[in-house]
């Protein structure tokens, strides 16, 4: 596993954004309705800037796809903000320009063991898709990718976005079980398993690497505005990684 250090965002910016109420306690930012790489850039630049500035109240600071959820406690008689004090603040803060999110640049290598028993959908994305097993794979594996969040369980990455043959619908059944490493896509998207989870996506391969330990410092593998490059693995690759991992975590 490999990483190197690069960004897509190399200077401050005062992006356009506007302001809404997600329920009483919750406003988000909205930076765009398009899932790009350099509106996920900004969504983790403005979320590092709005926890660096400990503003009174504010209690979580969520940044996603296109926008960022920042959650508060409404107590104005108290001095606790309300969504217009704060939406002043938090405009402040944008218009003042956004430097790069710190962590927003690395590059993560991902072995992955495409088809066989650890991908059983590659066959059938290679027949919706027109293309052969070999070129799923590659252009899979192309450059670009990007881990625009975590969510739906801990370490769980959602990473873009892919070439428009890849703007796939999830599957008509969804399995109740996947195994944790898997590697799927679905709508331009991959996401990678972290544990045992019931998930829709079409199966692709499968990575040997952890997601989520609670013994590593940093719990999880991957973060936000990391940049993904999977790599095809062979089976006999995968079983050494695996055991590597397992003599690792033993």
């Amino acid at each position: 596993m490999a990483f190197v250090y690069c960004s897509l965002m190399h200077r401050m910016i005062a992006p356009t954004f506007t302001l809404r109420h997600l329920g009483d306690h919750c406003l988000s930012l909205d930076f765009g309705d398009t899932i790009l790489a350099e509106t996920g850039l900004i969504c983790l630049a403005a979320a590092e800037k709005i926890r660096l500035a400990q503003l009174l109240g504010v209690s979580d600071v969520v940044p996603s796809y296109t926008s960022v959820a920042v959650h508060y406690h409404a107590e104005p008689s108290t001095g606790l903000p309300n969504f217009q004090s704060l939406s002043e603040s938090l405009t402040a803060l944008i218009q003042a320009g956004l430097a790069p999110a710190t962590h927003a640049q690395r590059t993560v290598d991902i072995p992955v063991c495409y088809g066989g028993e650890h991908g059983p959908d590659l066959s059938d994305v290679a027949k919706a898709t027109g293309l052969t097993e070999q070129q799923v794979i590659q252009m899979h594996c192309a450059p670009g990718s990007m881990v625009f969040m975590l969510g739906f369980a801990p370490g769980h990455p959602y990473i873009g976005i892919h070439d428009p043959l890849f703007a796939l619908p999830r599957r008509d059944v969804p399995r109740t079980v996947v195994p944790a490493g898997s590697v799927a896509i679905a709508n331009r998207q991959s996401t990678i398993y972290p544990t045992r989870l019931p998930g829709g996506w079409h199966i692709l391969g499968a990575t040997p690497l952890k997601l989520f330990d609670l013994t590593r410092v940093q719990p999880t593998l991957l973060l936000p505005g990391d940049h993904i490059r999977f790599i095809p693995i062979s089976p006999k690759e995968f079983d050494q990684l695996a055991a590597e991992q397992s003599q690792v975590q033993a």
